[in-house]
């Protein structure tokens, strides 16, 4: 079932909803859209969850506000929260991948009341930075390519990657299947992201080409700016929260990601257990990439069942 809720800022968000039972909210990252869980809503419900994905803010039929801070974290985890009020729901269990882990590890950080346990994908928990993290970066990569300070400058990157939306989601879908990682990081050649997605002759096994024109199609009527936008506020959000320095996630938590995912080149998990009370595990799927929840579904379907039934 798809409808559209309200939260309690003015953002409406659209939501696939499926079965009765503990709710189970399903967070996507970059470019994704709640389509992303296709495959979890369906088996989440059978096993006899509420299994709720929304389209985050700036993405897809949900609200896209013009205003770069209207994307920080306080916001993303506030849709969260006004969602779960929407629903009439107290806490749930929050799964996010790519930058929608982000938003449920600092939405277990700052609304600890409404988070039963919490399961971040690809991004593994990572204390705030006491530093800008855009200052980091540029002192630690010097003039490298990074696509996350490539994102920085307003309207650059949005219009390479709205250029050609199919182009676009085809690169980012099949191009980070696996760790190489060319598209994020690199030689300052003057070259953008879009320009450095491959584009392979064939589509993987797991993306079909009906699958991929429904990201096309989205992507080609909304832009891209929503979803840069969160990259925008990293400085932001370290401002903000400046009383989470050295916080601890005190539910039960899991992490999953692709063992091939490039992000893990950047972000390795090894230092999230300190910061993680009550670690329940850390998978890595076995020759996965960055989409793993897609590419890899009756695994990732098993591990996070496994987890809801240990709480």
């Amino acid at each position: 079932m798809e409808r559209m809720v309200a939260t309690a800022d003015g953002i409406t968000l659209r939501v696939t909803e499926e079965g009765s039972g503990p709710p189970v909210v399903l967070v996507h990252g970059f470019p994704e859209l709640a389509y992303s869980w296709r495959h979890q809503l369906p088996a989440l419900a059978a096993a006899g969850y509420r299994a709720v994905a929304p389209d985050m803010r700036g993405y897809g039929g949900s609200s896209r506000p013009e205003r770069v801070e209207d994307y920080d974290i306080l916001a993303l985890t506030g849709d969260l929260v006004g969602l779960l009020d929407s629903l009439g729901e107290e806490r749930a269990v929050f799964v996010g991948h790519d930058w929608g882990a982000m938003v449920v590890w600092n939405l277990a950080l700052l609304h600890p009341e409404r988070v039963a346990a919490v399961c971040g994908m690809s991004v593994p928990f990572t204390p705030r930075s006491q530093r800008p993290p855009t200052e980091i970066w540029r002192e630690k990569l010097g003039d490298r390519f990074f696509y996350i300070l490539h994102f920085q400058r307003p309207g650059v990157a949005d219009a390479e990657l709205a250029a050609d939306p199919a182009l676009t989601m085809r690169g980012m879908l099949c191009g980070l299947t696996t760790g190489d990682g060319t598209a994020l990081i690199g030689p300052a050649d003057g070259r953008g992201v879009a320009e450095r997605l491959p584009q392979p002759a064939t589509l993987p096994d797991w993306l079909s080409q009906a699958e991929l024109d429904h990201y096309t199609a989205e992507f080609a009527r909304t832009g891209f700016t929503g979803g840069v936008n969160w990259y925008r506020n990293f400085d932001r959000n370290s401002e903000l929260t400046e009383a989470l320095a050295d916080a601890h996630v005190t539910m039960p938590s899991l992490f999953l990601a692709g063992s091939a995912d490039p992000v893990l080149r950047m972000n390795p998990p090894d230092r999230q257990a300190r910061y993680l009370d009550d670690l329940r595990g850390e998978i890595l799927v076995d020759g996965a990439g960055h989409w793993v929840q897609q590419q890899r579904p009756d695994e990732v379907n098993a591990a996070l069942l496994e987890f809801l039934r240990g709480l």
